[in-house]
């Protein structure tokens, strides 16, 4: 089998995000995806990989991924070169189990469990989309169906906490200091503001007590000596994780906040590679691994990171607040992994636009996900993706 042509995919309303088709000379497609950035990394696809690659066995899947991490430069960041190869090595992983019929958690060694738990990332709607916000206002009103998290958890997280319940989610993700870093530059915040960004976590505890897992999600936008004042304030709630808390720059500075916040680390989506990954675990800095499949390496360099975390004693919890491709590749290693502890998810995600892009979304019941069924991902991009008046389908092959 060989590589014959690399395409990619992009919707103008979604340019976050990027989708790469590999296509092989046997007719198999592999589907990868990654996220922020998407014209970069489409343009460094086009320039750089697709040359590379094109020819090329697309199973010799361990040797392409050392290929792609090791670039002259950039090979130790999760800008644009890491995130190609992710996107690239999702698909070749896609086209593996496509060839051999199976699905990626039994390429990568079996499921370690029937279902793997989740928590909800309280994002909205449009979320993390080209153009919008991520902080919300008093006066924010937009509203495009009933699972505006993010305006709830602003509004009353008690309530959003219950609603959760009903369903059987026992674990949410919230970040309501964030508008005191934008206001501030993340080096100061004042007792009052303090006091209101602790609001939610009020309210959570007492419309629900101990029923919810309250993650709190900082973005790496605090310096230390800040989050630690709000570690302080946090403590009596009893949160399951900060996560990002400061710049993932400096490990030592990571671990003095592990050390003293009193709060369980959870670190990062923001690394790329398994240096980084060891860097931090070496210094004694995180409780929790959190990392990006599309933005780390792609799915052969997280199993290894993965791994790697399960030598230290600590769990692992992939990211998701993307894509449904990056969702679906993500769960296939957290049903995988035997140190996965949960897989992120954002409902107001997988219920609507989600299922617009992908033929096939995985079972998800009373706080749990289930494997996908078919080869590969399981899954491949909708009609509506391919079909799309706007699309734009950019391919490079064989000459």
């Amino acid at each position: 089998m060989k590589i014959q042509a690399i395409e990619t995919i992009q919707l103008p309303h979604l340019n976050n995000i990027l989708w790469v088709q590999v296509h092989t000379d046997e007719g198999i497609v592999g589907l990868g995806e990654t996220f922020r950035g998407a014209n970069a990394v489409a343009a460094y696809i086009h320039s750089d990989i697709a040359p590379l690659l094109i020819g090329q066995n697309p199973l010799e899947i361990d040797r392409i991924s050392s290929l792609l991490l090791s670039p002259y430069v950039g090979f130790r960041s999760s800008g644009v070169e890491i995130r190609a190869a992710s996107a690239i090595d999702v698909a070749l992983w896609d086209i593996f189990g496509k060839a051999v019929n199976q699905p990626i958690h039994q390429l990568l060694g079996g499921l370690s469990r029937p279902s793997i738990r989740t928590y909800n990332t309280c994002a909205g709607y449009t979320y993390n989309k080209s153009g919008a916000r991520r902080y919300i206002g008093d006066c924010d009103d937009a509203k495009e169906g009933p699972y505006e998290d993010q305006l709830a958890f602003h509004r009353d997280a008690g309530a959003l906490a219950e609603s959760l319940l009903s369903e059987g989610i026992t674990a949410m993700k919230i970040w309501p200091f964030d508008p005191f870093a934008v206001a501030n530059g993340g080096n100061f915040i004042h007792a009052t503001d303090l006091d209101k960004a602790l609001l939610p976590f009020r309210q959570i505890r007492d419309a629900v007590g101990d029923k919810m897992e309250v993650m709190v999600e900082l973005h790496s936008m605090w310096d230390l000596t800040s989050a630690l004042a709000i570690a302080r304030g946090l403590r009596e709630f009893n949160p399951f994780w900060a996560e990002d808390p400061i710049k993932m720059v400096n490990p030592q500075s990571l671990a003095i906040y592990a050390r003293q916040s009193g709060i369980p680390v959870c670190a990062s989506e923001t690394l790329a590679t398994r240096s980084q990954f060891l860097d931090v675990l070496k210094a004694d800095a995180t409780d929790y691994v959190m990392l990006d499949v599309s933005w780390c390496g792609g799915l052969s360099e997280a199993k290894k990171i993965g791994t790697m975390a399960e030598t230290f004693q600590r769990p692992v919890a992939p990211h998701d607040c993307t894509g449904p491709v990056v969702f679906a590749a993500s769960i296939h290693l957290s049903l995988n992994l035997p140190n996965a502890i949960y897989q992120e998810s954002v409902r107001a995600y997988y219920t609507s636009w989600y299922r617009d892009l992908v033929t096939v979304m995985p079972r998800i019941k009373n706080g749990e996900i289930y494997p996908f069924e078919g080869a590969g991902l399981g899954l491949e991009l909708s009609d509506f993706v391919l079909d799309h008046p706007e699309v734009i389908r950019r391919t490079t092959r064989t000459s």
